[in-house]
């Protein structure tokens, strides 16, 4: 039994060498926070853009198709579906990691400018009942003293 299972067990695949450089290329992309993601999901591209490398990925996820460009060179080729698979799986989770780094920046300023206001409110709130005490501390003095005739 442990040997029919062996055989069935699913071997790691080991990519190319050019698959290995096209996923190194665009594993350093991913690295460089100036390196834009952008997704078009219903058609299935994805863009990866550095301009201050001068390079350009283009991935066509439903026909298995990684473009690359840079100033000099420009190649499109049709890979094997579970390298461009792997592929998309890196760009996606750098998107969503870059995605919840925004959502936390924008859940941060949220929360301290709820704060600011809270703060702001409690001093008003102070104020006004410190303004209050006084005028009642000022009727009660005018409404204690006697009227002599």
């Amino acid at each position: 039994m442990f040997f029919i299972l062996k055989i069935f067990k699913k071997k790691p695949r080991v990519y190319t060498k050019i698959e290995s450089h096209i996923f190194g290329i665009i594993t350093e992309l991913l690295k460089v926070a100036s390196t834009d993601i952008n997704v078009d999901e219903l058609g299935g591209k994805y863009y990866l853009s550095n301009e201050e490398q001068h390079f350009k990925v283009t991935i066509l996820s439903n026909d298995y198709v990684i473009r690359l460009t840079n100033t000099h060179d420009s190649v499109a080729e049709k890979y094997d579906k579970f390298f461009v698979e792997d592929v998309l799986r890196a760009v996606k989770e750098e998107k969503h990691r870059r995605m919840e780094v925004v959502y936390d920046s924008i859940t941060n300023s949220i929360e301290k400018m709820a704060e600011r206001l809270h703060n702001r409110l409690i001093e008003s709130n102070e104020q006004d009942s410190k303004s209050v005490r006084r005028l009642e501390t000022k009727s009660d003095k005018n409404n204690n003293k006697k009227v002599n005739y």
